[in-house]
Formats: structure tokens, C-alpha cells, sequence
């Protein structure tokens, strides 16, 4: 059994833009990496990553119910914009059977519990790979940082503490 982490953002380019290395070393450490987005037919740049490209309409339409990842990490501006994100998202949270991590501005305030900053350090690789998969989605490579960052609603996890640390 391998370890999960779905991705769910509103595009390829975002996802790849914010967490593309992050997927890539979560793939290459083994991990069954799934992108989850409205345009999952550009699978290019996600293939690049090593992450399997899933429709988002087609788990929202069937409630998530196939789905048991480790970890989910979600678009803060997907989940403020579709309404849909919100319930499965909660009960990922309330169950603590899968761990939360979200890019973007803010952590909605209706999601309860203590947040932390955390990052990703990207591995030379990852930087490497990433730059290909923006480059892949029409996206200047250059914009490639050695961190990612994300917000979390649980820390101490065994799935989410391996590879995302305190951002300081």
C-alpha cells in the first residue's frame, strides 16, 4: 500500500505554480500523487511531476467516495470560490484519518482548530522538474523558488511533518 496525496486547486498551472515541487517529491519518495482539477485534460505538466491528472467534477459529483488519501492539499481561492470543497474538506479535518494542507492567502475562518506555516524545501530535482512542468503549461520557468509554503491545520502528523516544517 502507498501512501496518497490528492491535490485539488481551480487549474493545472496554479497547482503546479504553488505545489508542483512538493508533488514531485512526494512521487518520487513513493507516494500515489493525484491533481484534481476542472482542466485535468492539460495533463502534461502534472505527467512531468509524476502526478496523475483526476477530474474535480467527477469526485465532487460523486461526494469524494472513492477517495482515501493521506493527505489532502487544497487552493485557499478554490475553496472561497466552490462550494462544493467545503463539506469534504471539514470532514477530512474532523475525522484526523487525513491530514490538510492549503496554499494561498488565508486559512477560512470557518475551518476550526490552531494553523501553522509551514513550507516545503524543494529538492534539486523537484526545482528542476517543476521548471519543466511550468515551462510545459506555458509559464516562465524562472518563477521556480526553493520553498513552497502552505498552511496546515495539523503539524505533528506523521504524513504532513515529514516534508513540510515550521515556516519561519
Amino acid at each position: 500500500m502507498r501512501y496518497r496525496l490528492d491535490v485539488v486547486g481551480p487549474s493545472t498551472i496554479d497547482v503546479v505554480r504553488h505545489a508542483g515541487g512538493w508533488l514531485f517529491d512526494r512521487a518520487l519518495a513513493g507516494w500515489e500523487v493525484s491533481v484534481l482539477t476542472p482542466d485535468y485534460l492539460d495533463a502534461r505538466a502534472l505527467r512531468i511531476l509524476g502526478a496523475e491528472p483526476v477530474s474535480l467534477d467527477a469526485i465532487l459529483d460523486a461526494g469524494g467516495s472513492d477517495r482515501r488519501p493521506h493527505v489532502v492539499a487544497v487552493s485557499a481561492d478554490l475553496y472561497a470560490l466552490d462550494p462544493r470543497i467545503g463539506p469534504g474538506l471539514r470532514k477530512a479535518l474532523g475525522d484526523g484519518g487525513v491530514d490538510v494542507a492549503m496554499w494561498g492567502a488565508t486559512w477560512p475562518v470557518d475551518l476550526e482548530g490552531p494553523v501553522d506555516n509551514v513550507e516545503h524545501k524543494l529538492s534539486l530535482a523537484a526545482r528542476a522538474f517543476k521548471g519543466k512542468a511550468l515551462a510545459a503549461a506555458g509559464v516562465a520557468p524562472n518563477t521556480v523558488t526553493a520553498t513552497e509554503a502552505f498552511r496546515t491545520g495539523v503539524l505533528s502528523s506523521r504524513f504532513i511533518g515529514a516534508d513540510l516544517v515550521p515556516a519561519g
